[in-house]
């Protein structure tokens, strides 16, 4: 039996899900009074104890359930888009903490492709600002692309690993403007956090906690404030009464099935599984699923393009030293008609393990890899540097989270993913895979392997002015259901061509801030004061 603070007792705010949004929204509401409890699926870990340098091992920090996919492109799902336990995805994500441009909110405008955001850029800045400082982003002194050019709020990471300095190299051969990355990383002491030590197993959970995530700064920081938090405790459906009202949620934990009564709903449950959570909340009054009138829950998903190049060099780079992204170019971002495509990409340097370098050259262009060439490689892996690309994906209602026929564990229909890139982004990503293969040459290598691959996932639950093509509004609340929100990557109208999750905590901070001003609105807790 679960011992509970709140049990049985109707809360200002529900929040699904305690990753990179959820923990903000947590941290924010309940240091300003309000009663707070937040549900998360996997389990709450120790770094210290919990945490190893093993990539098999560390698997089980990213959604292993079963997920069905199809269309031309299958996507596949797990360890290099989402996370599953307390600090969701923020726990095995590599660090990078860049800002959307201006020009990514007004796509449609200014290109003619994708849906313009029902917000701008200068909207979100100061919640860039406030999140980049929360959290202590490491730097360069001047970020040469986009609208803020630093500086941060701590120094660049130092050194750099070989393979930075290598794609740095091959860039300036190259007349190519490159940088050192933005990192969620810490570069100098901070709250008790020591600076990173360049361990390089960012992507298997920071046992020394110099990385940021959610699991480590805004949950504890929520529950300190008065919010509860329950573990290993899945979600099942958003519940509604006969006024169309979110009520609260239903959820199972070890087998039992509970009640949480709220004012409000908060789902911030990722790309897939808020899809999946809406469209399995169907009822009488919302019979097409919760939020869904428009038709849109679940449509128009965005993974980036992520494929990797890798290239042999003469001299030893060693891949696993230092944090896996320390250099990153995006000087291939905004939008060139001489490209033949729209829109654009970033490309970083990009370390790799063993075991991910040997799983991605078995699926290369060419392949598939084994036997003695596949050993020849994995024998040389010290050998091999890599860049990797963050491109753009336009939306496209075809490309949809829906319910399969096949249930899960807990009986509830399993999310299907149907994923086909269009043409713009298969030139696009033509274009970064020839610009990758270059730098790499002009730094000394010789390219070998190309493994396609994607990264990332926004989409789903897309904001927007008009109910008939949104599910919510520019603070994530729901057209048809007033007191659900959604906050999480789901509710992206576009991917842009960078790591999204500065813009996930950013977009999450002014959503916290909307529900504080409205507090009385919803009936919150009386003296609701502003953080």
């Amino acid at each position: 039996m679960m011992k509970r603070k709140y049990e049985g007792e109707e809360v200002d705010a529900v929040i699904v899900g305690a990753g990179a949004a959820g923990g903000v929204i947590a941290r924010k509401l309940s240091k300003a009074g309000l009663s707070v409890v937040v549900l998360e699926a996997g389990p709450w870990r120790d770094p210290q104890r919990d945490f190893a340098s093993d990539e098999l091992a560390m698997r089980r920090l990213s959604w292993q359930d079963e997920r069905l996919t199809a269309g031309a492109d299958p996507l596949q799902l797990g360890h290099n888009n989402s996370g599953r336990g307390v600090g969701g995805g923020t726990v095995h994500f590599t660090g990078v903490f860049l800002r959307m441009h201006r020009a990514d909110f007004e796509t449609r405008t200014r290109d003619g492709v994708g849906a313009d955001w029902p917000i701008g850029y200068d909207e979100l800045a100061p919640y860039y600002a406030q999140t980049e400082k929360d959290i202590a982003v490491s730097g360069p002194r001047h970020f040469p692309w986009g609208e803020f050019h630093g500086p941060y709020p701590l120094p660049e990471r130092d050194p750099l690993s070989p393979n930075a300095e290598l794609f740095r190299r091959g860039c300036e051969k190259l007349q190519i403007e490159s940088a050192v990355a933005p990192l969620a990383i810490l570069s100098a002491p901070h709250e008790g956090r020591p600076p990173c030590i360049n361990r390089g197993f960012c992507n298997q959970g920071c046992m020394p906690n110099a990385k940021f995530s959610t699991l480590i700064v805004h949950i504890p920081q929520a529950v300190e404030a008065g919010a509860e938090l329950l573990a290993d405790c899945t979600v099942t459906q958003v519940l509604t009464g006969a006024d169309g009202r979110a009520r609260g949620v239903a959820f199972v934990h070890d087998g039992r099935s509970y009640e949480q009564r709220a004012r409000l709903v908060i789902l911030c449950a990722f790309a897939v599984e808020t899809p999946r959570l809406l469209l399995n909340s169907a009822n009488a009054l919302f019979p097409d699923g919760l939020a869904n009138s428009s038709g849109w829950v679940g449509r128009a998903i965005m993974p980036h393009s992520s494929h990797d190049v890798y290239a042999r060099f003469p001299e030893e780079v060693r891949l696993y030293k230092g944090t896996p992204v320390l250099a990153t170019t995006q000087h291939y971002y905004a939008t060139d008609e001489r490209r033949g495509f729209a829109r654009g990409y970033s490309l970083h340097a990009h370390g790799a393990r063993p075991l991910s370098f040997a799983q991605g050259i078995v699926g290369a262009v060419g392949g598939p890899y084994y036997g003695p060439r596949l050993r020849q490689a994995v024998l040389d892996y010290n050998f091999y540097g890599r860049v990797t690309m963050v491109g753009e994906v336009l939306p496209d209602a075809d490309n949809r989270v829906a319910l399969a026929d096949e249930k899960d564990a807990l009986g509830l229909p399993r999310a299907k993913v149907t994923f086909s890139y269009g043409d713009n982004d298969s030139r696009l990503i033509g274009h970064a895979v020839a610009s990758m293969q270059s730098i790499l040459r002009a730094a000394g290598g010789t390219p070998e392997f190309v493994v396609p691959d994607t990264a990332h996932l926004v989409g789903g639950c897309r904001m927007g002015n008009d109910p008939a093509t949104s599910v919510v509004d520019s603070y994530g609340q729901s057209h048809d259901v007033p007191n659900l929100f959604v906050c999480d990557a789901s509710i992206f109208v576009t991917s842009s061509g960078v790591n999204p999750t500065n813009t996930v905590m950013s977009l999450a901070a002014r959503t916290a801030d909307r529900i504080i001003q409205l507090a009385s609105r919803f009936e919150l807790a009386a003296g609701a004061r502003t953080p």
